[in-house]
């Protein structure tokens, strides 16, 4: 059956990304075989052109770095939930021709911690303070009722995260880098740092630690994320971010029930494959 919808990760780079992979797997289980999903290498000059160019057939985008916040002028309305943090990860296309963002990443945190049965926490450390911290305080802003400590190299990056607290109405407490082993002994830990960030804190994982969570995925499992499962306690790692995210991409786009186990399993498939 010839491709009747299309949708599309853009991002730079982009090679690696699995969402090609998840998507297309739920296409597959959901029977949609008119259904296509690619990705597109488009940096920020390249974007406006791309978009322009989208013909009826579209349904929707992924977006990923450096293109969350570069889509939003290009958007006829955008979710309350990407404006809290002025990045969009999903834009769904619709039959009347208007582009509506939206920040899957967020609600994605939500699920992937409540699916390990985090739904409430008192206090919470981050670990980081780039643009997926900024997602991270507004998924706590939902689930931590206390104050949350951000742990940063820098008094700018101490400003940003402070700003983003009082936007998001979360309690932020700035720690500096130099203390993230203290970080180890909140309740629930979010790191969002670069790869091999967090190695060295390893070692300082307490005996019965609360819940981490980390944003990577390849490699995985990070240093820490190991360490930290060695103990029994809860681990939450990138790939469940990014499927839940997906999930929801999924569902926004083609309007049917994401299949989240088949989503799950094809991207621990296409990982497995990449370490052998």
């Amino acid at each position: 059956m010839s491709v009747t919808r299309r949708a599309a990760v853009l991002g730079s780079p982009i090679a690696h990304s699995l969402s090609p992979v998840l998507h297309r797997a739920a296409y597959t289980e959901l029977g949609l075989d008119h259904w296509s999903y690619d990705r597109f290498e488009v940096d920020e000059a390249g974007l406006p052109g791309f978009v322009e160019g989208l013909d009826p057939t579209w349904a929707g985008l992924s977006l990923t770095m450096p293109l969350k916040r570069a889509i939003m002028p290009m958007l006829d309305g955008i979710s309350d939930t990407a404006a809290s943090v002025e990045a969009v990860n999903t834009v769904v296309l619709t039959e009347d021709g208007r582009r509506l963002g939206d920040n899957t990443d967020i609600p994605g945190m939500v699920a992937a911690l409540r699916e390990r049965g985090v739904e409430k926490v008192g206090t919470a450390a981050v670990l980081g303070a780039g643009a997926t911290a900024s997602s991270a305080l507004a998924a706590l802003a939902e689930i931590c009722t206390g104050p949350v400590t951000a742990y940063v190299r820098s008094e700018a990056r101490a400003d940003e995260m402070r700003g983003w607290g009082r936007r998001l109405g979360v309690d932020v407490r700035v720690a500096d880098w130099a203390e993230a082993d203290e970080a180890l002994r909140a309740p629930l830990v979010i790191a969002t740092t670069p790869a091999g960030t967090t190695d060295a804190l390893a070692g300082a994982v307490p005996s019965a630690p609360g819940t981490l969570f980390d944003v990577l995925y390849d490699p995985w499992p990070t240093a820490l994320a190991s360490r930290w499962g060695a103990t029994g306690a809860g681990v939450v790692g990138g790939l469940d971010l990014l499927v839940h995210q997906a999930v929801l991409q999924v569902e926004q786009m083609t309007g049917l029930d994401a299949p989240l186990a088949v989503m799950r399993a094809a991207g621990e498939a296409a990982l497995a494959a990449r370490t052998h």
